[in-house]
C-alpha cells in the first residue's frame, strides 16, 4: 500500500512538473485539429474529437480527412500524440522505479540490476 501511495504521490508531481510541455504539445493538438476541422467543414466538437483520437493513434476511422493538407496536419497531430504519450509514459515509468527503490529491499534490487 505504502509504494502505490508513493507511486501517486510521485507521479501527480512529476505530472505538476511537466505539465507546461503536456499543455503546450495539447494546445498544438486542438489547435491544428480546429484547422482540419475548419478545412473538412466538420464541428467543432468533431474537430476536437477526431483531434484527440488521432493524438492518441486509435483512429477508429469515423472521421477522415480527404484534402491533401489536412491530412499532413493529421500526421503532425499523431506525431505530437506520440511525444505527449511518450513523456507521461516516461514520467509513470521513471515515478515506478524511484518509489520501488524507496520501498523494496536492496538486496532484490541489486539482484535485478544484475539481470
Amino acid at each position: 500500500m505504502q509504494f502505490t501511495i508513493t507511486f501517486l504521490e510521485l507521479f501527480f508531481w512529476s505530472i505538476y512538473l511537466t505539465l507546461p510541455i503536456i499543455l503546450f504539445l495539447s494546445v498544438i493538438i486542438v489547435f491544428l485539429g480546429q484547422v482540419v476541422g475548419y478545412v473538412e467543414h466538420w464541428s467543432k466538437f468533431d474537430s476536437l474529437y477526431w483531434s484527440l483520437i488521432t493524438a492518441t493513434t486509435v483512429g477508429y476511422g469515423d472521421f477522415r480527412p480527404i484534402r491533401k493538407v489536412s491530412k499532413l496536419i493529421s500526421t503532425i497531430i499523431a506525431i505530437v500524440g506520440m511525444i505527449l504519450t511518450g513523456i507521461i509514459i516516461a514520467v509513470a515509468l521513471n515515478t515506478a522505479s524511484t518509489a520501488l527503490e524507496r520501498h523494496a529491499d536492496q538486496n532484490i534490487i541489486e539482484h535485478m540490476k544484475e539481470i
